[in-house]
C-alpha cells in the first residue's frame, strides 16, 4: 500500500514560503488505479513528485509496501515515473531504447532476455510493429506508449504518470487509458495517473481531487458526482471556484470517513533492511559503457553535428596557417661589421628590430590563434552536452544511473574529440609553419588548453537551465581569452595577476612559447609582448588544475535535481 500522512511542502526561504502542499492524507492499495485531478496550479504534478522523491515533502510521512520513505527512498527498480516530456533520444530506434533502459536499470539480463523482454513490453503497449523506427518519427501518443515501456523494464509496483495523455487525438487518449487500467490488473501495481481530460475517468478505481495544494476529495468515481452534487466530472471544476479551497478541504475532513473506503490505520513501519529488491540495479561501471556506446551512436547518427565537428577539425588549423604559408621567416642577424660607417649601421639596426618585431608578433599571434581556436572549440564540444539533455538524465537518475557513471562517460566521449581537435591542430601548424620547439609538449599544451575549456563549460552545462542559456555564456567565456590573457593587449599588472589564473588561454600560450626558449624566436616574443611568460611546469599544473575543478563543478551540478 501507499499512504500519505498530512503531507506538506513549502518552498522559498523563511519569512517569504509558499506552500504547495497543505495537509495531504491518501491511502492506495496494490492494484488499484488512482486518478489526480485538479484545475491547473492545484498541485497535481506537485504531489506525485513528492510521492517519487523528486521533491521533497516538508512535513508528513509517507508509508510505502510497510516502510519509511524518511529512512529508505522507493528503489529505482520499484518506481516508474512518466512525465509529460519524451524521455528517450530522437535518433535512437524504440528497440534501442528499450535494449539501453534495461541494460541501465535491471542488472544480469543477457541479450536473448532483453529481446523477449523487450518484445514482451512493446506488444503490452502497442510498439511491437513500429520497434525499429527513429524516436524521432513518432507521434505524440506512440512516444507516450514510448516512455510507458521504458519504465515497465523493471516491473515496477508503484507507476505514476504526468498527463501522458495530454494534447493527445481522442484514440491515442482512450488507449492509453485502456493500458494504464490494464497494468494494474494484470500485476500487484499502483498506477498514480494524472489527467486533464475526464472524459476516460471510469477507467480509474478511484479519484483525487487537489485544489490550490489541498486535498478535497478522494473515492470512487461514481461517489465523486454525489459529493460534488454535480451531473458529471467536467462540472467539478467550475463547482471547485465557488469557494475557497481551504473550506472544501475542512468540508473534505468532515466527511472523507463516508467516502474514502481505503483508509487504514497507520502502517507500522518495518526495518528498511529487511526489504530486499527484487531487481539489482547494474553496477556504475557497467552503466558507464553503456551511457559511452549510446553517446557515440547519438554523435555519428546527427549527421549536422558529425559534418560540424570535421569543419573545426580541418578548417580551424587552415586559419591559422595563413598567415605564414611558406614557414616562419628567418631573423637576419646584424653584421657587426667594424669598418661600416655609424649612419649604415643604425640602418642594419633599425631593419632587424622592424623585422624582429614582425616575426615577434607572428609567432605569437600564431600560438594565440592556434589557442583561442581550440578553446572556441572546447566550448563547442561541452556547452550543450548536459544541458540538452537534462530532463532524460533526470529522469534516468531517478531510476537508478549513478551520476560519476554519466558523467565519467562524457568526459571520455568528450575526450576523443578533443584529443583528435588539439593533435591535428598541432601536427598540421607545425608542418605548415615549421615552429621550433619541442612538439609532444607542444600538443600536450594545446590539449590541455581544449580540455580545461572543454571541463569548465561542461560545468557550464550542467548549471545551466537551458542548452542556448549554456551555449551563450560558453561562448562569452571563449570570448573573454584573448583580451583578458594579456598576451595581446597590455592590460595594468594588478588586473593581469587577477584574472590569468583562470584564462586557460594565456597558460597554453605562455607555454607553447617557453617549448621554444632555446631559440631565437623565444627571444624576439619577448621583445614585443608586455606579458610575463610564466615556467612551463607551471603551465601544465594550471590547466591540469582547470581540468579537476572543471569537472568537480560538472559532478556537484549534475548531482542537483534540475527538474524544472
Amino acid at each position: 500500500m501507499l499512504a500519505l500522512h498530512n503531507i506538506t511542502l513549502r518552498v522559498g526561504k523563511e519569512g517569504a514560503e509558499q506552500t504547495l502542499l497543505k495537509d495531504v492524507s491518501l491511502h492506495v492499495p496494490l492494484g488499484h488505479h488512482l486518478a489526480v485531478i485538479g484545475p491547473a496550479g492545484s498541485g497535481k504534478s506537485t504531489l506525485v513528485k513528492v510521492i517519487a522523491g523528486i521533491h521533497a515533502h516538508s512535513e508528513g510521512m509517507i508509508h510505502w509496501q510497510g516502510y519509511d520513505l524518511e529512512e529508505k527512498d522507493i528503489a529505482p527498480h520499484d518506481i516508474g515515473y512518466v512525465p509529460q516530456f519524451s524521455i528517450a533520444f530522437d535518433h535512437l530506434t524504440v528497440l534501442e531504447s528499450m535494449h539501453d533502459a534495461m541494460r541501465l536499470r535491471v542488472k544480469g539480463m543477457s541479450a536473448e532476455l532483453r529481446n523477449t523482454r523487450a518484445e514482451t513490453i512493446l506488444r503490452e503497449v502497442g510498439l511491437l510493429p513500429i520497434a525499429d523506427r527513429r524516436v524521432k518519427v513518432l507521434s505524440g501518443g506512440e512516444k507516450r506508449r514510448l516512455g510507458l515501456a521504458l519504465e515497465l523494464v523493471s516491473a515496477p509496483s508503484l507507476l505514476i504518470t504526468d498527463e501522458v495523455t495530454s494534447g493527445l487525438d481522442p484514440k491515442s487518449e482512450a488507449e492509453i487509458m485502456q493500458l494504464l487500467h490494464r497494468l494494474t490488473r494484470n500485476r500487484d501495481r499502483i498506477v498514480v495517473n494524472i489527467i486533464h481530460n475526464l472524459r476516460h475517468i471510469s477507467l480509474c478505481d478511484s479519484v483525487a481531487v487537489m485544489c490550490h495544494g489541498h486535498l478535497v476529495y478522494h473515492g470512487p468515481v461514481p461517489q465523486l458526482l454525489e459529493y460534488f452534487k454535480v451531473n458529471s466530472p467536467e462540472e467539478v471544476f467550475p463547482k471547485l471556484a465557488t469557494q475557497p479551497a481551504i473550506d472544501w478541504h475542512k468540508a473534505w475532513l468532515k466527511h472523507r470517513d463516508a467516502y474514502e473506503i481505503f483508509r487504514s490505520p497507520m502502517p507500522i513501519a518495518i526495518d528498511s533492511r529487511q526489504a530486499t529488491p527484487t531487481v539489482e540495479a547494474p553496477h556504475p561501471i557497467a552503466q558507464f559503457f553503456v551511457l559511452l556506446e549510446r553517446r557515440w551512436r547519438i554523435f555519428f547518427r546527427d549527421r549536422s553535428q558529425v559534418w560540424m565537428h570535421l569543419a573545426l577539425l580541418f578548417g580551424f588549423p587552415c586559419l591559422v596557417v595563413i598567415f605564414a604559408l611558406e614557414g616562419l621567416p628567418a631573423i637576419q642577424n646584424l653584421s657587426m661589421t667594424p669598418d661600416v660607417n655609424i649612419l649604415d649601421q643604425l640602418r642594419e639596426a633599425n631593419a632587424f628590430i622592424i623585422q624582429s618585431t614582425k616575426v615577434g608578433r607572428l609567432v605569437s599571434g600564431l600560438v594565440m590563434i592556434q589557442v583561442v581556436l581550440l578553446t572556441l572549440m572546447g566550448s563547442n564540444n561541452s556547452a550543450r552536452e548536459i544541458a540538452a539533455e537534462r530532463l532524460i538524465f533526470e529522469k534516468e537518475k531517478l531510476g537508478g544511473l549513478r551520476t560519476i557513471s554519466y558523467l565519467a562517460s562524457k568526459a571520455c566521449f568528450l575526450f576523443v574529440l578533443l584529443a583528435a581537435q588539439s593533435f591535428w591542430m598541432a601536427l598540421f601548424v607545425n608542418r605548415i609553419c615549421r615552429f621550433p620547439g619541442d612538439l609532444m609538449s607542444q600538443i600536450l599544451l594545446l590539449l590541455l588548453a581544449n580540455g580545461a575549456m572543454t571541463a569548465v563549460c561542461l560545468a557550464i552545462s550542467s548549471l545551466m537551465k537551458s542548452p542556448e542559456q549554456a551555449s551563450l555564456v560558453s561562448i562569452y567565456l571563449v570570448g573573454f581569452q584573448l583580451p583578458l590573457s594579456g598576451a595581446v593587449l597590455g592590460l595594468p599588472e594588478a588586473f593581469r595577476w587577477l584574472t590569468r589564473p583562470f584564462i586557460a588561454a594565456y597558460w597554453s600560450w605562455s607555454g607553447v612559447l617557453q617549448t621554444m626558449k632555446d631559440t631565437r624566436f623565444y627571444d624576439v616574443v619577448q621583445l614585443v609582448t608586455p606579458t610575463d611568460l610564466s615556467p612551463l611546469i607551471l603551465c601544465f599544473w594550471a590547466l591540469t588544475c582547470h581540468i579537476v575543478i572543471g569537472l568537480m563543478v560538472a559532478y556537484l551540478g549534475c548531482k542537483q535535481s534540475r527538474w524544472e
